[in-house]
């Protein structure tokens, strides 16, 4: 198994240092291994750990902390945006700017009208209903979602949906399509959209 968690004692902290590349899988058993390592930094002082690296979602957070406070009584401090606001936005698309332009969009898009972008697409506004967003990469709509958006158009599984509000009946990334059924499906606020074993995943 790869290497994908360093571990390093600072002067006032330790920190944890995640692979970019990693999945969650492999982070949380690389972290089994080194805890004993963990515990011997333990044995005089109570030092806080900061992790930081890889951009978690919430429920891999929750998962990795609860596995270090298992085994030691630390203060843990995440050192990336807990929720997807503006800076985890930013802190994203900074990641891929090599490889993916981000296109922005002020203002909200009606019935009717399209947008495309070859790269990720940013929309400081609302996607009505009957409006349609389309991009190679990723999709986020600060406002509410309520018109179709096709993320990753030309094939890219990796990429995502977000919206400050989703309310919408379809969404597309890359060539997985999922219906959204209103009666069944509640309002999603903050939605995090994206593909988990070649399914489209809603959290």
């Amino acid at each position: 198994m790869r290497n994908c968690v360093s571990i390093n004692l600072r002067k006032n902290q330790i920190l944890i240092k995640i692979n970019d590349n990693a999945e969650q899988k492999e982070i949380v058993d690389s972290l089994k291994k080194k805890l004993p390592e963990l515990k011997k930094m333990y044995k005089d002082e109570k030092t806080p750990i900061t992790v930081t690296g890889k951009i978690l979602k919430n429920k891999e957070i929750d998962e990795i902390q609860e596995l270090i406070k298992r085994n030691i009584d630390v203060e843990i401090d995440f050192d990336m945006p807990k929720s997807l606001g503006l800076s985890s936005i930013t802190r994203t698309f900074n990641k891929e700017i090599a490889t993916s332009e981000t296109k922005f969009h002020r203002g909200s898009l009606r019935s009717g009208q399209k947008m495309e972008s070859e790269g990720s697409l940013v929309i400081l506004g609302d996607v009505n209903s009957g409006a349609e967003v389309m991009a190679s990469d990723n999709i986020v709509v600060l406002g509410a979602l309520r018109g179709l958006a096709h993320a990753g158009a030309k094939g890219n599984k990796q990429a995502i949906i977000s919206a400050g509000l989703l309310d919408t009946v379809q969404i597309r990334i890359a060539n997985v399509i999922k219906e959204i059924d209103r009666d069944e499906e509640p309002l999603h606020k903050q939605a995090y959209v994206s593909i988990i074993n070649d399914e489209i995943v809603i959290e």
